[in-house]
């Protein structure tokens, strides 16, 4: 099973933004394992997982955590801020799919 984490300032706001991406995988058969990590634990969670999307609010770090993370073959993206702002979690889900079919 492939696993993504969403990476924030605290790891707060993107728990409910988790929450709504497994539901939409649930319901559309996605097996996919999905965590809000604080962006201050980036580096021991790229190890563990196989993609990661940064939340707007951490997107400065976008270029220091894609360095990072192609040291193991890893992907990381920032999730746009509109899509993030409204909880969009089938949006941020397909964003997520489409990241790890390039892994």
């Amino acid at each position: 099973m492939k696993k993504v984490f969403l990476c924030c300032s605290a790891g707060m706001s993107t728990s409910m933004l988790v929450k709504k991406m497994e539901q939409s995988a649930a319901q559309r058969g996605i097996e996919i394992e999905i965590a809000a990590v604080p962006m201050d634990e980036f580096s021991s969670a790229i190890v563990k997982y196989d993609a990661c999307l940064l939340g707007p609010q951490v997107k400065y770090k976008l270029a220091d955590f894609q360095t990072e993370a192609a040291k193991l073959n890893k992907s990381v993206a920032a999730i746009e801020p509109m899509v993030y702002g409204m909880m969009n979690g089938e949006k941020v889900l397909d964003q997520a799919v489409a990241l790890l079919e390039k892994a």
